[in-house]
């Protein structure tokens, strides 16, 4: 059974930087892609970022280009998101996701979710 657990968010001033870590269990983590969504109050979910299963392949939502970089370390079964320069509108729930095909890209589908980390940001 896939397991996704994010950790990492909290609260920052606006220009600040928070590092969100997801460790995943369940599954072979090295050949499927891996996103980070978000989810701020009243609103649906939405794309941040993925990479594909070598993580050679990156993609973003463009509301997080330039600022946000999503990474994983296939021996870790870990996948990180960097955020820089964050802002008062990048405060909502973050997810990580795993997507569901074998040596897929970045852009999914993603079909297993983790909980989900707070990132509050403070103007």
């Amino acid at each position: 059974q896939v397991q996704l657990v994010e950790s990492g968010g909290g609260l920052v001033q606006a220009g600040g930087s928070l590092r969100l870590i997801c460790a995943a269990s369940g599954r072979t983590f090295s050949i499927y892609p891996m996103g980070w969504f978000r989810r701020a109050p009243g609103k649906g979910r939405e794309f941040v970022a993925g990479i594909n299963w070598g993580g050679r392949s990156e993609n973003y939502a463009d509301s997080v280009k330039g600022r946000f970089t999503i990474s994983r370390d296939n021996a870790k079964n870990t996948v990180y998101l960097q955020m820089n320069s964050l802002k008062p509108e990048d405060t909502a729930v973050y997810y990580c996701a795993q997507g569901t095909v074998v040596y897929g890209g970045g852009t999914g589908p993603f079909g297993f979710w983790g909980q989900g980390t707070q990132v509050t940001v403070s103007s």
